[in-house]
């Protein structure tokens, strides 16, 4: 059983971040599960900071595309997924390669959803993992929750 409301494919979920941050940093979506989405970065001079390490925020970065994208598919039809609030824990450095996000949700409700997304380097260890809490926001002039959902 899959947790999407929409049609997905990697070209489609791809095409979507031509010409925004997502392209420029290089991200890209690389799998489609029954519950979860996974994408990657790669470690280079778009992403790195001064210290030759993965930026932090390429890393929340990373994280809120693949928390948002989830979430907006895992929504009905109509809705949107905006985020609320996105935290992130640094755990290891990462300074070449590729860092993987895997986003799963842990709750998927009519109003909010929260995402946690586990990013690793290319040799498996974690670098970073995040939490997002996305708001779902019905289409004007219908309420969440009421007779015409």
């Amino acid at each position: 059983m899959t947790i999407w409301n929409h049609d997905l494919t990697l070209e489609q979920l791809n095409a979507w971040s031509e010409g925004c941050a997502v392209s420029h940093l290089g991200i890209e979506f690389t799998e489609i599960g029954a519950d979860y989405l996974r994408a990657r970065v790669p470690v280079d001079a778009r992403t790195k900071q001064p210290y030759g390490l993965l930026h932090g925020g390429v890393s929340v970065v990373l994280a809120e595309t693949l928390g948002s994208v989830g979430a907006a598919c895992a929504c009905p039809a109509g809705h949107k997924a905006v985020g609320l609030d996105i935290n992130a824990n640094h755990l290891r450095a990462a300074t070449s390669g590729w860092v993987t996000g895997t986003a799963r949700p842990v709750h998927i409700g009519k109003s909010t959803q929260v995402w946690q997304i586990d990013m690793v380097n290319d040799a498996g260890e974690m670098t970073c993992v995040s939490r997002i809490t996305m708001a779902i926001l019905a289409p004007k002039g219908n309420k969440l929750g009421s007779d015409s959902n």
